[in-house]
């Protein structure tokens, strides 16, 4: 009877195992196959335009697979979705923790470029757009970064399929930071500090001689000049608006 008690019990025991080794398995296989998972729902999330909820479930999957085999694509997606849904600090943040993990990643020229769009839409005002309000005063330090961020794309990668864009939001941020510099200088006018205010027109034309502000820059060095009573210098700045701008108001 004992002998009979013992193999049953032995029996039992050995069902229990067999029966425990299945959850395991399964919770192997669905660990397997749940960074996959996860990620298609957060493809789906970003298909239907929800980037905040994207960017809630990139980032969960990338937090508990830190080092898998989507982990590179995680991530990337992971700064657009944070990109668009407005999360800009979050998006620096793991573009340049992307940037400095993966310096040779054959998509490291995107991790530039979204760091530019990125700082571009930290410039951005809100009433600016939505009410068409100039507000060229504002401090421009991050479409400097934006700029910066561009021009290392290009000194770095000048064949990537961002270059072209690259460019052309680079003409956009120059006039944008030479808004700013005749902002400021219209400034240092009313405040009659001239020959702050020249100096400004000055810095335009050396750094930003390719942009619409150079007439502006002109006539404010001219009215400058005027007030300070310096003539030969007011008299050169009337000399290149005549040769640049000859319908301006401020040629005598």
């Amino acid at each position: 009877m004992k002998i009979r008690l013992y193999a049953l019990s032995l029996i039992g025991l050995i069902a229990l195992g067999g029966c425990s080794s299945a959850p395991e398995k399964a919770i192997e296989e669905v660990e397997l196959r749940g960074p996959q998972a996860i990620y298609a729902k957060a493809k789906t999330a970003m298909e239907n335009g929800n980037f905040g909820g994207a960017a809630e479930i990139l980032s969960d999957l990338d937090s508990r697979y830190p080092f898998g085999e989507l982990s590179h694509q995680v991530q990337l997606d992971l700064i657009y979705s944070y990109y668009k849904s407005g999360d800009s600090a979050q998006a620096l943040a793991t573009i340049d923790r992307f940037i400095r993990l993966n310096p040779n990643h054959k998509d490291i020229d995107y991790a530039y470029f979204m760091r530019g769009l990125t700082n571009m839409e930290m410039d951005d005002n809100l009433f600016q757009s939505l009410f068409n309000i100039d507000r060229s005063d504002r401090d421009p330090s991050a479409s400097r970064e934006a700029f910066n961020d561009f021009r290392q794309l290009l000194d770095t990668f000048p064949e990537s399929k961002y270059a072209t864009d690259a460019q052309k939001r680079m003409v956009y941020i120059k006039t944008r930071l030479a808004k700013y510099e005749i902002a400021i200088a219209r400034f240092y006018m009313r405040r009659e500090a001239y020959v702050a205010a020249a100096n400004r027109g000055q810095y335009v034309l050396e750094y930003y001689p390719d942009t619409g502000m150079v007439q502006e820059a002109l006539e404010i060095m001219v009215s400058c000049y005027d007030q300070l009573g310096l003539d030969q210098l007011k008299a050169n700045a009337i000399k290149i608006l005549k040769l640049n701008y000859p319908e301006s108001e401020f040629i005598l």
